[in-house]
């Protein structure tokens, strides 16, 4: 568009192209003749104003401010180098006016059927359904090798109790004969006060052996925690059996500093990758007793099938919010595509056009994205050759070769 140029207006008395007519600009007074030629009483004036120093080789910086209004109006604005003017308003006609080929305008593709299918078209009607908000936390695949040694060390101390309450028991029994004879004066006091000293030792091994299993058990939950503790400490359990065959792998959820965990979760999603679509379910355990020096938030257990899982390994957990589902839709992931930074989908309106939407917002879930907003149930969305409508789309706004 462009606008009518005009020279910025005068009050009644400033600079008239008259005889005598007066002006006073940077310091230095002068009078403006019958030709518009101002004497300002300098020795280079004469020359330089006898065509009103508007040449280009007198550039505005070398002008007095006179001088310059004197070239903005003397001469028309495509002779001056330097106008001085001011645009008129564009009439409410043109503001209103939208180029129907302007990019950001949206365009209908409209595709007959012989033509969507030779394209590889495809759509699907969207289904309501609902989604809980999620968070993301850190985790980690936890080395269990710590716990097993404090179960090795457990069942050693159990093993070692058996066998010091059955020497205090065999001593027991011999110490009570041995009373017996000395009692009677069947034997010596020296062989009853040594039977006495071997059954007092049984007896404070048998002990021991049960402080240091007591003291096991009690790192165990300090480290651990009493549900994990319970697992490896129990001689007949069983829970353990599918990590050390690498079925199942513990892994450590570390929450942000400002998040709980609700008591009504059980299980959420983790993957190492990142990628909330491929995201797979963790069983919950119980709480963990240390935290990561990361993150410094709740820390818990989760146990997951142990499929492309190492020891170290990082993962990436989606954990929903203790808040009222969302109605939505879900849309596949090949529904979605990026232009100009944004996401948009393409949406059959009738039998043979289809439109772009944007979407503002949607979440990423596992085999697509959750869209709360932008798209109604009931709506024919493309999920194959949405490519190629956009290609279309924007072949349509590349203007015609002899177009002005």
């Amino acid at each position: 568009r462009i606008a009518t140029l005009r020279p910025a207006s005068l009050g009644a008395s400033a600079l008239a192209n008259e005889p005598g007519a007066t002006h006073q600009a940077g310091g230095e007074s002068g009078t403006v003749g019958a030709t518009g030629v101002a004497a300002c009483g300098r020795p280079s004036c004469p020359s330089r104003l006898s065509n009103l120093n508007c040449s280009e080789q007198f550039p505005p910086s070398a002008r007095t401010p006179f001088e310059r209004l004197r070239c903005s109006l003397s001469f028309p604005i495509s002779h001056s180098r330097y106008p001085m003017a001011v645009p008129t308003a564009a009439s409410a006609e043109d503001e209103s006016h939208e180029d129907p080929k302007s990019p950001t305008r949206q365009l209908t593709i409209k595709l007959d059927t012989d033509t969507q299918k030779s394209s590889g078209i495809e759509t699907l009607t969207l289904e309501a359904t609902r989604h809980n908000t999620e968070f993301t936390a850190h985790g980690k695949v936890i080395n269990l090798q710590p716990l097993l040694a404090l179960r090795n060390r457990y069942l050693q101390t159990l093993t070692e109790q058996s066998s010091a309450k059955a020497r205090f028991k065999q001593s027991e029994q011999s110490f009570i004969r041995q009373e017996d004879l000395y009692l009677h004066g069947a034997s010596s006091k020296r062989s009853f006060q040594e039977q006495q000293a071997l059954w007092e030792a049984n007896k404070a091994q048998a002990e021991a052996t049960d402080f240091q299993g007591k003291a096991v058990i009690d790192e165990t939950r300090l480290l651990w925690g009493k549900e994990l503790s319970d697992w490896a400490l129990s001689s007949n359990s069983n829970k353990l059996n599918p990590f050390l065959t690498n079925k199942k792998k513990l892994i450590q959820i570390t929450l942000p500093s400002n998040k709980h965990l609700p008591e009504s979760i059980k299980t959420l999603f983790i993957e190492a990758s990142g990628d909330r679509s491929k995201a797979h379910k963790a069983e919950f355990i119980s709480p963990a007793t240390q935290t990561e020096t990361v993150a410094q938030g709740e820390s818990y257990y989760f146990q997951v099938e142990g499929k492309n899982m190492l020891t170290g390994m990082n993962l990436t957990a989606w954990i929903p919010e203790q808040v009222e589902q969302r109605n939505g839709v879900t849309i596949p992931k090949s529904a979605l595509l990026w232009h100009l930074d944004q996401a948009f989908v393409y949406i059959q309106v009738n039998e043979d056009t289809f439109m772009r939407r944007t979407l503002a917002m949607y979440t990423p879930i596992a085999g697509g994205y959750f869209v709360p907003t932008a798209i109604k149930p009931g709506e024919h969305i493309v999920t194959k050759g949405a490519q190629m409508l956009l290609s279309e789309e924007l072949k349509k706004q590349i203007p015609a070769e002899d177009d002005d």
